[in-house]
């Protein structure tokens, strides 16, 4: 590489380091909550912004003076509305530290309902539409279908035991229309949730709620009808709205994603001081999905689903991690197996019992299941459009006798008692075994009501007043005792090092759940890909030296590694591998070993790194070591690592189903 191209080079990264920064964020492929449960989840939520790196984005922007604009595209994928809560929050924060911030789109709904992309652009200074677009500014639907007239042709029934009436969720395989008490509920929440954008929109747009509440009977509208009703600010085209934003930001800015941003300042944080594993920090477990017994993975029919043993298991390595002195679990869950429920509840008791405090962070849902495994926390934060409560249960028996008898099937079995048929689809339901499951659904419902008055410290009676499978938007909850504070996962995390007496900067660590066999088998391609990031970035891996999950976090970071890259300063870079023959007598060897730095074009020389330190590793049978490398940055290095790398072995737990569901 000649002196030029080098001199180039150093030159261009000198101004990435010192230009402004316009934060670039396309929401239109929706946010996802947390980190992908199973490969499948993972392509499917590839391009999506992560929400937990968006907020910390937004909040450390808020006092970078190289920051100085936030441009985001909204519309497109639902997103749900507590999750725009959030996001709103965190853009009122930015723009309350004087940044500038301009929310665009080319359509809000398109004619259909726009509704909640809007109510997120209106937390911006400015809002642009393009001109061929409109707003669909309609109100508030929620709709459900009901099978009830289908599943008669197919000759299929379903007998229903749950407590109390509002426990709707199986009046869709049940009923043919809405019953009256799930027609008040589902109207409550609508009401709840119209009053919140209808405040939200007039405070924003500088209207009255009576203007709002008009404008909503009139919509949608046009694009030149939506300005002259002063819901958006300019109509413009996509490169309109970035030379606005440039020439109030300068015209060297220089665009970056607000997620990219945030892991390079996080990055360079690292960087400055060497990594402590003792460090105290906060645990963030998220528990998304149905809840079912077993591990967590995603269904054929049902998506990805939180299972009981891997979020069990991971409050547990939450609470016997000394550096973990808090625990948030973020909950975003209908519901689902009571069991399942209940196991997950007692490790949050166990964890609190253990000293540590347990915040929950409530996201779009927190129902039925989700709030049983939230309430016995030590405090419930739940956004004002959650969808908590439904204290109740109910269990759905499936009846196909009728179905086979129309194609000539019949059944016939032995038994030795009336019980070891009950509950077969194939059979008419047996009355005895009805009144025994009612009893079954009566217990449950009692000792989730019990349960629930001694976390929120109230009577049974109370809470059953405000349950009977009621559901509530977090702003209701609060109102009725059932959360404790109305706020986002931020809040929950500044919550839990409060009670655990953290310093301003700690650390945020995720709790991830273990790979299954298929995420295992796509890790085996990770010398492919670390081998096209050497090209692309200029820089060279041993690929078969670094374990794969550190080969997937220098794929996450090498494209903004060049943040560093200042001349003259130092750098670090991390690995985390296993020796493939532990030392004898549980030792650690002491002797310092050496790596190879080199840069294309000159002589390698060796850098020294520290000896082997144990680091605590959940069920895994190798010892663990960290090296650190230090030296000058340059634009291109080479690491060499002669350490083979031991996967763990970790357990399978057994998978099993579930009949009652909260």
């Amino acid at each position: 590489m000649s002196e030029s191209m080098i001199a180039e080079q150093l030159a261009r990264l000198r101004r990435q380091r010192t230009a402004p920064l316009i934060l670039e964020l396309d929401l239109t492929d929706g946010v996802a909550e947390g980190p992908p449960a199973d490969p499948v989840s993972a392509v499917l939520t590839m391009r999506r912004t992560r929400l937990a790196d968006l907020l910390d984005g937004l909040r450390r922007a808020r006092s970078d003076q190289r920051v100085r604009a936030l441009v985001a595209k909204v519309g497109g994928r639902p997103i749900g509305l507590a999750t725009v809560q959030e996001i709103r929050r965190a853009v009122e924060e930015f723009r309350d530290a004087g940044k500038v911030t301009v929310a665009w789109a080319e359509t809000f709904g398109e004619f259909s309902a726009g509704n909640v992309p809007y109510y997120l652009a209106t937390a911006f200074d400015t809002i642009y539409l393009q001109p061929s677009g409109d707003l669909g500014l309609t109100g508030i639907a929620m709709q459900r279908f009901f099978l009830r007239g289908t599943l008669d042709h197919l000759g299929i029934d379903f007998q229903v035991a749950k407590r109390h009436e509002y426990k709707s969720a199986a009046e869709q395989f049940t009923e043919r229309n809405f019953s009256g008490p799930a027609r008040e509920a589902t109207e409550r929440l609508a009401a709840s949730v119209t009053g919140q954008l209808t405040e939200a929109i007039a405070e924003r747009r500088g209207i009255s709620a009576a203007k709002v509440r008009e404008l909503i009977d009139r919509g949608p509208f046009l694009a030149a009808q939506a300005r002259e009703a002063r819901l958006v600010d300019e109509l413009g085209y996509r490169d309109e709205v970035y030379a606005r934003v440039r020439k109030q930001a300068g015209e060297a800015a220089i665009l970056q994603h607000p997620g990219r941003y945030q892991r390079s300042r996080a990055l360079a944080e690292r960087a400055r001081r060497l990594p402590n594993p003792r460090q105290c920090h906060v645990a963030l477990i998220y528990a998304a999905g149905p809840i079912r017994r077993g591990r967590s993975g995603r269904g054929p029919l049902s998506g990805g689903a939180m299972g009981s043993d891997t979020i069990s298991a991971a409050l547990r390595a939450a609470t016997a991690d000394e550096s973990a002195r808090a625990i948030v679990l973020r909950v975003n869950s209908p519901g689902g197996s009571y069991v399942a429920s209940d196991t997950i509840w007692r490790e949050v008791v166990r964890a609190r019992n253990a000293g540590k405090p347990v915040v929950v962070s409530m996201g779009d849902v927190a129902a039925s299941g989700g709030y049983w495994i939230s309430m016995a926390s030590d405090e419930v934060v739940a956004d004002a459009a959650t969808i908590t409560g439904s204290i109740g249960v109910f269990a759905l028996l499936p009846s196909a006798d009728k179905a086979l008898g129309k194609i000539g099937v019949h059944a016939e079995g032995v038994t030795t008692t009336w019980l070891g048929s009950a509950g077969d689809p194939r059979r008419p339901l047996d009355p005895r075994f009805a009144a025994l499951l009612q009893t079954v659904i009566d217990h449950t419902y009692s000792d989730f009501t019990g349960r629930a008055a001694q976390a929120r410290k109230t009577t049974p009676a109370k809470i059953d007043e405000v349950g009977q499978g009621r559901v509530w938007t977090g702003a209701q909850a609060k109102e009725r005792g059932l959360v404790d504070t109305v706020g986002g996962l931020g809040d929950a995390l500044k919550s839990a090092a409060t009670r655990a007496k953290l310093a301003d900067g700690y650390r945020v660590v995720y709790i991830e759940r273990e790979p299954g066999r298929f995420a295992r088998l796509l890790e085996s391609f990770n010398a492919q890909a670390a081998g096209v990031l050497a090209a692309q970035f200029d820089v060279k891996l041993a690929p078969a030296a670094v374990p794969p999950r550190i080969v997937r976090d220098v794929q996450h970071e090498l494209g903004w590694l060049a943040d560093m890259s200042e001349r003259g300063k130092p750098f670090m870079a991390l690995t985390h591998c296993s020796p493939a023959s532990p030392p004898q007598h549980g030792g650690l060897r002491n002797e310092p070993e050496t790596a190879q730095v080199q840069n294309r074009g000159d002589p390698p020389f060796a850098v020294q790194h520290e000896p082997h330190r144990q680091v605590p590793a959940i069920r895994a049978p190798s010892r663990a070591c960290y090296h650190w490398f230090r030296r000058a940055a340059q634009p291109a290095m080479q690491f060499w690592c002669n350490h083979a790398v031991q996967p763990l072995q970790r357990q399978q737990p057994a998978r099993s189903g579930a009949m009652v569901t909260t």
